[in-house]
């Protein structure tokens, strides 16, 4: 790949606009969810899927189920996402994707209560 071709795919990369979320995921074996914020979706998807494939646990918090139920049986679900704003800073997105993360956790809790 010759330094233009090369310098395009940065600007194009750099100028993407971010898209963090919430996302969900779930062990089939036992049901458990873990709920949990990203300021990357994509990253944090290419993330799990490698994890996967490689049955490498993604977090120490799932390490039981993770070794019990086997890397198959769970699953990643993006439950909602949400653009930076040109105007806002990082720590401003990651502020409003911390209380996206607040709204989930709350619905849940009442979801639970019923």
């Amino acid at each position: 790949m010759d330094a233009a071709k090369r310098k395009d795919l940065k600007d194009a990369y750099r100028s993407q606009t971010p898209v963090g979320g919430v996302y969900r995921i779930r062990c089939a074996g036992n049901r458990r969810t873990w709920v949990r914020a990203t300021r990357n979706v994509a990253g944090l998807q290419n993330k799990f899927a490698f994890s996967v494939s490689i049955g490498s646990c993604p977090e120490p918090g799932m390490r039981g189920e993770w070794a019990e139920y086997g890397p198959q049986s769970f699953s990643l679900t993006v439950l909602e996402t949400l653009e930076k704003k040109d105007t806002q800073t990082e720590r401003e997105f990651a502020e409003d994707i911390a209380a996206l993360l607040d709204l989930w956790n709350e619905k849940n809790r009442l979801d639970a209560a019923d």
